[in-house]
Protein backbone atom coordinates (compact mmCIF):
# COMPACT_ATOMS: atom_id res chain seq x y z
CA UNK A 1 0.00 0.00 0.00
CA UNK A 2 1.56 3.36 -0.97
CA UNK A 3 2.41 5.85 1.75
CA UNK A 4 -0.01 8.76 2.21
CA UNK A 5 1.04 12.25 1.21
CA UNK A 6 0.47 13.70 4.68
CA UNK A 7 0.79 12.26 8.19
CA UNK A 8 -1.11 14.09 10.92
CA UNK A 9 0.38 13.44 14.35
CA UNK A 10 -1.32 14.01 17.70
CA UNK A 11 -0.23 13.36 21.28
CA UNK A 12 -3.28 12.36 23.33
CA UNK A 13 -3.60 12.75 27.09
CA UNK A 14 -6.98 13.12 28.78
CA UNK A 15 -8.59 15.36 26.14
CA UNK A 16 -11.95 16.98 26.94
CA UNK A 17 -14.42 14.46 25.50
CA UNK A 18 -16.64 16.86 23.55
CA UNK A 19 -13.70 18.85 22.23
CA UNK A 20 -11.99 15.65 21.12
CA UNK A 21 -15.05 14.65 19.14
CA UNK A 22 -14.88 18.02 17.36
CA UNK A 23 -11.22 17.34 16.59
CA UNK A 24 -12.09 13.94 15.14
CA UNK A 25 -14.90 15.38 13.03
CA UNK A 26 -12.61 18.08 11.64
CA UNK A 27 -10.05 15.52 10.52
CA UNK A 28 -12.56 13.13 9.00
CA UNK A 29 -14.22 16.06 7.21
CA UNK A 30 -11.11 17.16 5.32
CA UNK A 31 -11.54 17.82 1.59
CA UNK A 32 -8.04 16.39 1.05
CA UNK A 33 -8.12 12.63 1.46
CA UNK A 34 -4.56 11.33 1.09
CA UNK A 35 -3.67 11.38 4.77
CA UNK A 36 -3.07 9.24 7.82
CA UNK A 37 -3.57 10.19 11.44
CA UNK A 38 -1.24 8.79 14.11
CA UNK A 39 -2.53 9.31 17.64
CA UNK A 40 -0.29 8.36 20.56
CA UNK A 41 -2.09 7.82 23.84
CA UNK A 42 0.28 8.83 26.64
CA UNK A 43 -1.34 6.54 29.23
CA UNK A 44 -4.43 8.70 29.67
CA UNK A 45 -6.00 7.83 33.07
CA UNK A 46 -9.52 8.62 31.89
CA UNK A 47 -11.06 5.20 31.15
CA UNK A 48 -12.93 6.28 28.01
CA UNK A 49 -9.91 7.57 26.06
CA UNK A 50 -8.22 4.40 24.86
CA UNK A 51 -11.45 2.58 23.94
CA UNK A 52 -12.53 5.61 21.90
CA UNK A 53 -9.20 5.66 20.08
CA UNK A 54 -9.46 1.94 19.33
CA UNK A 55 -13.02 2.40 18.05
CA UNK A 56 -11.89 5.27 15.81
CA UNK A 57 -9.05 3.21 14.34
CA UNK A 58 -11.35 0.26 13.74
CA UNK A 59 -13.79 2.39 11.74
CA UNK A 60 -11.29 4.52 9.81
CA UNK A 61 -8.34 2.71 8.16
CA UNK A 62 -6.37 5.95 7.83
CA UNK A 63 -6.24 6.26 11.64
CA UNK A 64 -3.57 4.42 13.63
CA UNK A 65 -3.12 4.31 17.38
CA UNK A 66 0.06 4.07 19.44
CA UNK A 67 -0.63 2.79 22.96
CA UNK A 68 2.30 3.95 25.06
CA UNK A 69 3.29 1.71 27.96
CA UNK A 70 4.09 4.65 30.24
CA UNK A 71 3.40 8.34 30.46
CA UNK A 72 6.32 10.29 29.02
CA UNK A 73 4.98 13.78 28.29
CA UNK A 74 4.18 15.56 25.07
CA UNK A 75 7.67 15.26 23.55
CA UNK A 76 7.81 11.50 24.05
CA UNK A 77 4.23 11.02 22.84
CA UNK A 78 4.79 13.23 19.79
CA UNK A 79 7.91 11.27 18.89
CA UNK A 80 5.92 8.04 19.23
CA UNK A 81 3.48 9.33 16.62
CA UNK A 82 6.31 10.61 14.44
CA UNK A 83 8.02 7.21 14.49
CA UNK A 84 4.90 5.58 13.04
CA UNK A 85 4.24 8.25 10.40
CA UNK A 86 4.98 7.31 6.80
CA UNK A 87 3.89 10.41 4.87
CA UNK A 88 6.10 12.75 2.88
CA UNK A 89 4.66 15.61 4.97
CA UNK A 90 4.06 15.78 8.71
CA UNK A 91 1.39 18.03 10.27
CA UNK A 92 0.83 18.79 13.95
CA UNK A 93 -2.59 18.78 15.62
CA UNK A 94 -3.40 19.10 19.32
CA UNK A 95 -5.98 16.71 20.73
CA UNK A 96 -8.63 19.38 21.39
CA UNK A 97 -8.22 21.71 18.39
CA UNK A 98 -10.14 21.90 15.13
CA UNK A 99 -9.08 22.14 11.47
CA UNK A 100 -10.93 23.99 8.76
CA UNK A 101 -12.24 21.53 6.11
CA UNK A 102 -9.70 22.78 3.54
CA UNK A 103 -6.74 22.99 5.93
CA UNK A 104 -4.82 20.00 4.60
CA UNK A 105 -5.68 20.80 0.98
CA UNK A 106 -4.34 24.35 1.21
CA UNK A 107 -1.12 23.28 2.89
CA UNK A 108 -0.46 20.46 0.44
CA UNK A 109 -1.16 22.87 -2.43
CA UNK A 110 1.71 25.03 -1.16
CA UNK A 111 4.02 22.01 -1.37
CA UNK A 112 2.75 21.33 -4.89
CA UNK A 113 3.63 24.89 -5.84
CA UNK A 114 7.22 24.82 -4.49
CA UNK A 115 9.43 21.77 -4.93
CA UNK A 116 11.90 23.10 -2.36
CA UNK A 117 9.33 23.88 0.34
CA UNK A 118 10.32 22.36 3.71
CA UNK A 119 8.01 24.13 6.17
CA UNK A 120 4.62 25.83 5.89
CA UNK A 121 2.42 27.47 8.53
CA UNK A 122 -1.02 29.06 8.49
CA UNK A 123 -3.02 31.68 10.32
CA UNK A 124 -5.20 30.71 13.26
CA UNK A 125 -7.90 31.88 15.62
CA UNK A 126 -9.22 30.91 19.03
CA UNK A 127 -12.23 28.68 19.70
CA UNK A 128 -14.13 29.01 22.95
CA UNK A 129 -15.32 26.00 24.91
CA UNK A 130 -18.72 26.63 23.31
CA UNK A 131 -17.25 26.58 19.80
CA UNK A 132 -17.30 30.33 19.11
CA UNK A 133 -14.43 31.69 17.00
CA UNK A 134 -12.58 34.93 17.81
CA UNK A 135 -9.21 36.71 17.81
CA UNK A 136 -7.99 35.67 14.39
CA UNK A 137 -4.21 35.94 14.18
CA UNK A 138 -3.08 36.85 10.67
CA UNK A 139 0.63 36.30 10.57
CA UNK A 140 3.46 37.80 8.56
CA UNK A 141 5.50 35.96 5.99
CA UNK A 142 8.62 34.23 7.25
CA UNK A 143 10.04 36.42 10.02
CA UNK A 144 13.01 34.78 11.76
CA UNK A 145 13.72 37.67 14.13
CA UNK A 146 10.11 37.61 15.32
CA UNK A 147 10.28 33.83 15.81
CA UNK A 148 13.20 34.26 18.19
CA UNK A 149 11.03 36.54 20.32
CA UNK A 150 7.66 34.82 19.94
CA UNK A 151 6.51 31.50 18.48
CA UNK A 152 4.24 33.26 16.03
CA UNK A 153 4.05 30.26 13.65
CA UNK A 154 2.34 27.83 16.09
CA UNK A 155 -0.68 26.29 14.30
CA UNK A 156 -1.18 24.93 11.60
CA UNK A 157 2.36 23.66 10.86
CA UNK A 158 3.29 21.21 8.11
CA UNK A 159 6.88 19.98 7.69
CA UNK A 160 8.71 17.95 5.09
CA UNK A 161 9.30 14.67 6.91
CA UNK A 162 12.89 14.29 5.74
CA UNK A 163 13.87 17.62 7.33
CA UNK A 164 12.17 16.70 10.61
CA UNK A 165 14.21 13.49 10.61
CA UNK A 166 17.40 15.41 9.85
CA UNK A 167 16.98 17.61 12.91
CA UNK A 168 16.09 14.69 15.19
CA UNK A 169 12.36 15.15 15.71
CA UNK A 170 11.09 16.54 18.99
CA UNK A 171 13.79 17.06 21.62
CA UNK A 172 13.63 16.13 25.29
CA UNK A 173 13.77 19.05 27.69
CA UNK A 174 11.49 21.35 25.71
CA UNK A 175 8.04 20.15 26.85
CA UNK A 176 5.54 22.96 26.43
CA UNK A 177 7.66 24.66 23.78
CA UNK A 178 8.56 21.57 21.79
CA UNK A 179 6.92 22.91 18.63
CA UNK A 180 8.81 26.22 18.92
CA UNK A 181 12.07 24.32 19.30
CA UNK A 182 11.24 22.12 16.30
CA UNK A 183 10.38 25.10 14.07
CA UNK A 184 13.62 26.85 15.07
CA UNK A 185 15.69 23.78 14.21
CA UNK A 186 13.85 23.14 10.95
CA UNK A 187 14.23 26.80 9.97
CA UNK A 188 17.99 26.46 10.18
CA UNK A 189 17.95 23.87 7.37
CA UNK A 190 14.81 24.62 5.40
CA UNK A 191 15.31 25.62 1.78
CA UNK A 192 12.01 27.49 1.66
CA UNK A 193 9.44 28.49 4.29
CA UNK A 194 5.95 29.62 3.30
CA UNK A 195 3.11 31.30 5.15
CA UNK A 196 -0.24 30.03 3.86
CA UNK A 197 -2.80 32.77 4.60
CA UNK A 198 -6.14 31.95 6.16
CA UNK A 199 -7.23 30.86 9.65
CA UNK A 200 -7.04 27.13 8.95
CA UNK A 201 -6.67 26.14 12.59
CA UNK A 202 -8.97 26.81 15.54
CA UNK A 203 -7.04 26.75 18.81
CA UNK A 204 -9.35 25.56 21.56
CA UNK A 205 -9.57 27.50 24.82
CA UNK A 206 -10.16 24.98 27.56
CA UNK A 207 -9.36 25.43 31.26
CA UNK A 208 -5.64 24.98 31.85
CA UNK A 209 -4.63 25.48 28.22
CA UNK A 210 -2.17 28.11 27.01
CA UNK A 211 -4.84 29.37 24.61
CA UNK A 212 -7.10 30.22 27.56
CA UNK A 213 -4.43 31.46 29.99
CA UNK A 214 -0.88 32.33 29.01
CA UNK A 215 0.10 31.90 32.70
CA UNK A 216 -1.13 28.31 32.73
CA UNK A 217 2.19 26.68 31.79
CA UNK A 218 5.13 28.64 33.24
CA UNK A 219 7.46 25.71 32.50
CA UNK A 220 6.73 26.23 28.80
CA UNK A 221 8.07 29.81 29.01
CA UNK A 222 11.38 28.60 30.40
CA UNK A 223 11.52 25.82 27.81
CA UNK A 224 11.02 28.47 25.14
CA UNK A 225 13.94 30.49 26.52
CA UNK A 226 16.13 27.39 26.30
CA UNK A 227 14.93 26.70 22.76
CA UNK A 228 15.75 30.22 21.58
CA UNK A 229 19.15 30.17 23.30
CA UNK A 230 20.04 26.85 21.71
CA UNK A 231 19.00 28.24 18.33
CA UNK A 232 21.17 31.33 18.76
CA UNK A 233 24.11 29.17 19.80
CA UNK A 234 23.74 26.87 16.78
CA UNK A 235 23.72 29.87 14.44
CA UNK A 236 26.69 31.47 16.15
CA UNK A 237 24.74 34.62 17.00
CA UNK A 238 26.40 36.10 20.12
CA UNK A 239 23.29 36.79 22.17
CA UNK A 240 21.46 35.82 25.35
CA UNK A 241 17.80 34.74 25.44
CA UNK A 242 15.69 35.64 28.47
CA UNK A 243 12.03 35.92 29.39
CA UNK A 244 10.13 38.77 27.73
CA UNK A 245 7.41 41.02 29.11
CA UNK A 246 4.83 38.21 29.32
CA UNK A 247 4.65 34.42 28.92
CA UNK A 248 5.43 33.29 25.39
CA UNK A 249 7.52 36.39 24.64
CA UNK A 250 11.31 36.45 24.80
CA UNK A 251 14.15 38.94 24.76
CA UNK A 252 17.24 38.43 22.63
CA UNK A 253 20.06 40.59 23.93
CA UNK A 254 22.85 40.57 21.36
CA UNK A 255 26.42 41.12 22.39
CA UNK A 256 27.05 44.79 21.59
CA UNK A 257 29.27 45.61 18.63
CA UNK A 258 31.83 48.05 20.05
CA UNK A 259 34.52 47.95 17.38
CA UNK A 260 33.12 48.00 13.84
CA UNK A 261 33.94 51.48 12.47
CA UNK A 262 30.73 53.54 12.40
CA UNK A 263 29.88 56.79 10.67
CA UNK A 264 26.81 58.65 11.97
CA UNK A 265 25.57 60.87 9.14
CA UNK A 266 23.42 63.83 10.20
CA UNK A 267 21.98 66.34 7.71
CA UNK A 268 21.27 69.72 9.32
CA UNK A 269 20.73 73.42 8.84
CA UNK A 270 21.44 74.13 12.51
CA UNK A 271 17.87 74.77 13.64
CA UNK A 272 17.10 75.64 17.26
CA UNK A 273 13.79 74.79 18.94
CA UNK A 274 12.04 74.49 22.29
CA UNK A 275 12.10 70.97 23.73
CA UNK A 276 10.73 70.23 27.20
CA UNK A 277 10.54 73.96 27.86
CA UNK A 278 14.13 74.77 26.94
CA UNK A 279 15.67 76.13 23.77
CA UNK A 280 18.32 73.91 22.21
CA UNK A 281 20.46 73.78 19.09
CA UNK A 282 18.95 70.53 17.86
CA UNK A 283 21.92 68.95 16.09
CA UNK A 284 24.29 69.77 18.94
CA UNK A 285 22.11 68.07 21.53
CA UNK A 286 21.49 65.12 19.19
CA UNK A 287 25.23 64.47 18.95
CA UNK A 288 25.81 65.04 22.68
CA UNK A 289 23.10 62.57 23.65
CA UNK A 290 24.40 59.84 21.34
CA UNK A 291 27.97 60.31 22.58
CA UNK A 292 26.72 60.05 26.16
CA UNK A 293 24.68 56.91 25.36
CA UNK A 294 27.36 54.81 23.70
CA UNK A 295 30.58 53.02 24.64
CA UNK A 296 31.46 52.32 21.03
CA UNK A 297 35.15 52.78 20.41
CA UNK A 298 35.20 53.90 16.78
CA UNK A 299 32.53 56.46 15.85
CA UNK A 300 32.67 59.53 13.68
CA UNK A 301 29.88 62.06 13.17
CA UNK A 302 29.59 63.32 9.60
CA UNK A 303 27.58 66.54 9.82
CA UNK A 304 26.30 67.62 6.40
CA UNK A 305 25.29 71.23 6.95
CA UNK A 306 23.63 73.75 4.68
CA UNK A 307 25.53 76.98 4.07
CA UNK A 308 23.09 79.08 6.21
CA UNK A 309 23.86 76.98 9.31
CA UNK A 310 24.76 79.44 12.13
CA UNK A 311 28.47 79.57 12.89
CA UNK A 312 27.90 79.14 16.69
CA UNK A 313 26.21 75.79 15.99
CA UNK A 314 29.24 74.58 14.04
CA UNK A 315 31.54 75.80 16.81
CA UNK A 316 29.45 74.01 19.43
CA UNK A 317 29.66 70.79 17.41
CA UNK A 318 33.46 71.03 17.19
CA UNK A 319 33.59 71.53 20.96
CA UNK A 320 31.61 68.41 21.96
CA UNK A 321 33.91 66.38 24.18
CA UNK A 322 34.53 62.83 22.99
CA UNK A 323 32.99 63.36 19.54
CA UNK A 324 34.92 62.88 16.30
CA UNK A 325 33.23 65.53 14.16
CA UNK A 326 33.59 65.85 10.40
CA UNK A 327 31.82 68.90 8.95
CA UNK A 328 30.76 68.77 5.30
CA UNK A 329 29.19 71.85 3.74
CA UNK A 330 26.22 71.33 1.41
CA UNK A 331 25.73 74.24 -1.00
CA UNK A 332 22.90 72.94 -3.20
CA UNK A 333 19.13 73.29 -2.87
CA UNK A 334 17.77 71.32 0.11
CA UNK A 335 17.53 67.58 -0.49
CA UNK A 336 17.57 65.13 2.40
CA UNK A 337 18.54 62.36 -0.02
CA UNK A 338 21.42 64.28 -1.56
CA UNK A 339 22.73 65.34 1.85
CA UNK A 340 22.69 61.73 3.07
CA UNK A 341 24.44 60.54 -0.08
CA UNK A 342 27.10 63.25 0.30
CA UNK A 343 27.58 62.21 3.92
CA UNK A 344 28.02 58.58 2.90
CA UNK A 345 30.63 59.60 0.33
CA UNK A 346 32.64 61.36 3.06
CA UNK A 347 32.17 58.62 5.67
CA UNK A 348 34.91 56.15 6.55
CA UNK A 349 32.81 53.73 8.61
CA UNK A 350 32.03 50.14 7.66
CA UNK A 351 28.54 50.79 9.08
CA UNK A 352 26.53 53.90 8.28
CA UNK A 353 23.89 55.30 10.62
CA UNK A 354 21.63 57.95 9.12
CA UNK A 355 20.24 60.14 11.87
CA UNK A 356 17.97 63.18 11.89
CA UNK A 357 19.21 66.25 13.74
CA UNK A 358 16.10 66.41 15.97
CA UNK A 359 16.78 63.36 18.15
CA UNK A 360 17.87 62.40 21.64
CA UNK A 361 19.19 59.00 22.68
CA UNK A 362 17.06 57.43 25.42
CA UNK A 363 18.35 53.89 25.89
CA UNK A 364 21.92 52.98 26.76
CA UNK A 365 24.25 51.57 24.14
CA UNK A 366 22.34 53.11 21.25
CA UNK A 367 25.02 52.67 18.60
CA UNK A 368 26.40 49.29 19.64
CA UNK A 369 22.95 47.75 20.07
CA UNK A 370 21.57 49.27 16.87
CA UNK A 371 24.35 47.85 14.71
CA UNK A 372 24.76 44.47 16.46
CA UNK A 373 22.32 42.56 14.16
CA UNK A 374 24.22 43.80 11.11
CA UNK A 375 26.87 41.16 11.87
CA UNK A 376 24.35 38.70 10.41
CA UNK A 377 24.73 38.73 6.62
CA UNK A 378 21.00 38.48 5.85
CA UNK A 379 20.15 41.62 7.87
CA UNK A 380 20.20 44.64 5.58
CA UNK A 381 19.01 47.45 7.84
CA UNK A 382 18.07 48.05 11.45
CA UNK A 383 15.98 50.77 13.04
CA UNK A 384 15.03 51.70 16.62
CA UNK A 385 11.87 52.53 18.50
CA UNK A 386 11.28 56.28 18.31
CA UNK A 387 9.21 58.21 20.83
CA UNK A 388 7.55 61.60 20.92
CA UNK A 389 8.22 63.93 23.85
CA UNK A 390 5.21 62.45 25.71
CA UNK A 391 6.58 58.88 25.32
CA UNK A 392 4.00 57.90 22.72
CA UNK A 393 5.22 55.85 19.76
CA UNK A 394 6.48 57.78 16.74
CA UNK A 395 8.12 54.86 14.93
CA UNK A 396 7.61 51.11 15.30
CA UNK A 397 8.08 50.16 11.67
CA UNK A 398 6.59 51.55 8.47
CA UNK A 399 3.66 50.07 6.55
CA UNK A 400 3.78 50.16 2.76
CA UNK A 401 1.04 49.24 0.30
CA UNK A 402 -2.64 49.53 -0.62
CA UNK A 403 -2.22 53.26 -1.14
CA UNK A 404 -0.79 53.62 2.37
CA UNK A 405 2.64 54.64 3.59
CA UNK A 406 2.40 55.18 7.31
CA UNK A 407 3.81 54.40 10.73
CA UNK A 408 2.63 51.31 12.57
CA UNK A 409 1.19 51.93 16.05
CA UNK A 410 1.54 55.67 15.48
CA UNK A 411 1.01 57.54 18.77
CA UNK A 412 0.41 54.33 20.72
CA UNK A 413 0.69 54.85 24.46
CA UNK A 414 3.84 53.62 26.23
CA UNK A 415 1.98 50.91 28.15
CA UNK A 416 0.50 49.33 25.01
CA UNK A 417 1.94 45.98 23.93
CA UNK A 418 0.64 45.71 20.40
CA UNK A 419 -0.77 42.65 18.68
CA UNK A 420 0.88 39.58 20.20
CA UNK A 421 3.41 41.83 21.94
CA UNK A 422 4.66 43.47 18.71
CA UNK A 423 5.79 46.63 20.51
CA UNK A 424 8.03 44.60 22.83
CA UNK A 425 9.77 42.22 20.43
CA UNK A 426 12.28 42.64 17.65
CA UNK A 427 10.75 41.84 14.27
CA UNK A 428 11.04 42.21 10.54
CA UNK A 429 9.11 45.10 9.06
CA UNK A 430 8.02 46.47 5.69
CA UNK A 431 10.24 49.55 5.94
CA UNK A 432 12.10 51.69 8.46
CA UNK A 433 12.16 55.42 8.90
CA UNK A 434 15.18 57.32 7.65
CA UNK A 435 15.10 59.35 10.86
CA UNK A 436 17.38 56.67 12.31
CA UNK A 437 18.51 53.67 10.33
CA UNK A 438 21.73 51.63 10.26
CA UNK A 439 23.20 49.57 7.43
CA UNK A 440 26.51 48.22 6.23
CA UNK A 441 28.35 50.47 3.81
CA UNK A 442 28.30 47.90 1.01
CA UNK A 443 24.54 47.40 1.35
CA UNK A 444 23.96 51.14 1.07
CA UNK A 445 26.00 51.43 -2.12
CA UNK A 446 24.69 48.14 -3.59
CA UNK A 447 21.19 49.58 -3.16
CA UNK A 448 22.20 52.81 -4.88
CA UNK A 449 21.80 55.02 -1.83
CA UNK A 450 18.91 57.42 -1.35
CA UNK A 451 17.01 58.34 -4.52
CA UNK A 452 17.60 62.01 -5.23
CA UNK A 453 14.37 62.02 -7.21
CA UNK A 454 12.74 61.96 -3.75
CA UNK A 455 14.44 64.89 -2.05
CA UNK A 456 12.13 65.17 0.96
CA UNK A 457 9.66 62.33 1.62
CA UNK A 458 9.58 58.55 1.08
CA UNK A 459 13.25 58.33 0.17
CA UNK A 460 13.59 56.07 3.20
CA UNK A 461 10.75 53.80 2.05
CA UNK A 462 12.30 53.59 -1.41
CA UNK A 463 15.71 52.68 0.03
CA UNK A 464 14.17 50.05 2.30
CA UNK A 465 12.34 48.44 -0.61
CA UNK A 466 15.55 48.35 -2.63
CA UNK A 467 17.31 46.60 0.24
CA UNK A 468 14.47 44.18 0.96
CA UNK A 469 13.02 43.40 -2.46
CA UNK A 470 16.02 43.93 -4.74
CA UNK A 471 18.81 42.71 -2.45
CA UNK A 472 16.68 40.20 -0.53
CA UNK A 473 17.81 41.33 2.92
CA UNK A 474 15.84 41.64 6.13
CA UNK A 475 14.82 44.92 7.79
CA UNK A 476 14.79 44.53 11.57
CA UNK A 477 13.04 46.87 13.99
CA UNK A 478 14.61 46.83 17.47
CA UNK A 479 12.19 47.49 20.30
CA UNK A 480 14.80 48.08 23.00
CA UNK A 481 16.94 50.59 21.11
CA UNK A 482 15.07 53.81 21.88
CA UNK A 483 15.46 57.47 20.95
CA UNK A 484 13.25 60.52 21.19
CA UNK A 485 12.33 62.10 17.87
CA UNK A 486 11.18 65.70 18.05
CA UNK A 487 9.65 65.21 14.64
CA UNK A 488 9.97 67.93 12.03
CA UNK A 489 10.94 70.75 14.34
CA UNK A 490 13.65 71.48 11.77
CA UNK A 491 11.53 71.42 8.59
CA UNK A 492 8.04 71.20 7.14
CA UNK A 493 6.80 67.61 6.90
CA UNK A 494 4.08 68.14 4.30
CA UNK A 495 3.66 65.17 1.96
CA UNK A 496 2.75 65.60 -1.72
CA UNK A 497 0.74 63.25 -3.90
CA UNK A 498 3.50 63.06 -6.51
CA UNK A 499 5.85 61.58 -3.90
CA UNK A 500 3.41 58.77 -3.11
CA UNK A 501 2.80 58.24 -6.81
CA UNK A 502 6.54 57.97 -7.46
CA UNK A 503 6.98 55.20 -4.88
CA UNK A 504 3.82 53.37 -5.92
CA UNK A 505 4.76 53.52 -9.59
CA UNK A 506 8.24 52.18 -8.84
CA UNK A 507 7.26 49.43 -6.41
CA UNK A 508 3.60 48.75 -7.09
CA UNK A 509 0.63 49.95 -5.10
CA UNK A 510 0.20 46.75 -3.16
CA UNK A 511 1.25 44.93 -0.03
CA UNK A 512 2.98 41.60 -0.20
CA UNK A 513 1.96 39.14 2.50
CA UNK A 514 4.74 40.20 4.86
CA UNK A 515 3.53 43.78 4.69
CA UNK A 516 -0.16 42.99 4.97
CA UNK A 517 0.13 41.07 8.23
CA UNK A 518 3.02 42.78 9.99
CA UNK A 519 3.16 46.04 11.89
CA UNK A 520 -0.39 45.98 13.18
CA UNK A 521 -2.07 45.71 9.76
CA UNK A 522 -4.87 43.14 9.66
Amino acid sequence: MPSPRLSLITAVYNPPAEAFEDTIASVLGQSFEDWEWILSDDRSPQPWVLPRLRELAAKEPRVRIVERAENGGIVAASNSSLAEASGELVALLDHDDVLEPNAMAKMVAAYDRFDDLDYAYSDQDLMSDAGELRDAYYKPDWSPERLRHHNYCTHFSVFRRSVVDEVGGFQEGFDGSQDHDLVLRVSERARRIVHVPGALYHWRQVPGSAAADNQAKPYAWDAGVRAVQAHLDRLGIPARATRGVSPGLYRVEREPDLDTPVSVIIPTIGTSAIVWGEKRAMVVETVRSVVAATKHRDVEFVIVYDTPTPAPVLEALRAIEGADIKLVEFTEKFSFSAKCNVGAAHARGDVLIFLNDDMEAYSEGVIEQLIAPLREPDVGMTGPKLLFEDLRIQHAGLIYGSGTITHAYYRARPEERGNHGELHINRETSALTGACVAMRREVFFDAGGFSERLPVNYNDVDLCLKVRRSLGLRLVWLHDVVLFHFESVSRDNAVHDWEKDFVNNRWGNYMDVRERYSNGVR
